[in-house]
C-alpha cells in the first residue's frame, strides 16, 4: 500500500497543472512591459502558474504588482545585466526536502527575488476532504525555493 501511494504522489507532481503542453507566456522573464492598469512601465521579474493561468509579476519602481496577461504590453526590450534563471518553467527537477516522499517536481513558477532567482514548485501532495458533499483539496501547497534545492533531472 505505501508503494501505491508513493507512486500516486509521483504521478501527481509530475502532471503538469497547464496539461499536456504549456502555455506560452505573453510576456519573457525580464522584459520591459507597460502596465495598462497603472499606465507606467516596469519589468517582468516573475511568473507563476496559479488558478489556471500564467500570472505575472512586475517590478514597478519599489514594489511588485501581480498581474494577469491581459493587462500587460510587451516591449520586447529585455533588462540587460542580469543572468538567465538557472531552470525554466515546466522542467522536471529534483527538489531536495527532507520528507520521506517524492522528490520529483516540475517548475511551476520563477521569480526574481532580490537579484536571486527562485523557483515554485509543490511541496506537499494535496490533502482531499469531503467539504458539503464536494471533494475539496488543502490550501496552498507551493514552495519558493532557490536553485541550491532542486537539481536537474
Amino acid at each position: 500500500m505505501t508503494q501505491l501511494i508513493h507512486t500516486l504522489e509521483e504521478c501527481w507532481y509530475l502532471s503538469p497543472p497547464w496539461g499536456q503542453k504549456i502555455l506560452p507566456l505573453s510576456v519573457s522573464l525580464l522584459e520591459k512591459v507597460y502596465l495598462t492598469t497603472a499606465n507606467s512601465f516596469g519589468y517582468c521579474c516573475g511568473v507563476e502558474w496559479l488558478q489556471g493561468d500564467w500570472s505575472y509579476a512586475i517590478a514597478l519602481n519599489d514594489e511588485v504588482v501581480y498581474t494577469s496577461a491581459s493587462r500587460l504590453i510587451g516591449t520586447g526590450k529585455l533588462q540587460p545585466g542580469i543572468d538567465k534563471p538557472v531552470f525554466d518553467l515546466g522542467e522536471k527537477v529534483v527538489f531536495r526536502c527532507n520528507r520521506d516522499i517524492s522528490k520529483l517536481r516540475i517548475v511551476q513558477g520563477i521569480h526574481l527575488i532580490d537579484d536571486f532567482w527562485t523557483y515554485t514548485v509543490e511541496w506537499a501532495s494535496p490533502a482531499l476532504t469531503e467539504c458539503d458533499g464536494k471533494l475539496c483539496t488543502s490550501g496552498d501547497r507551493r514552495a519558493w525555493v532557490t536553485d541550491t534545492d532542486l537539481v536537474r533531472v
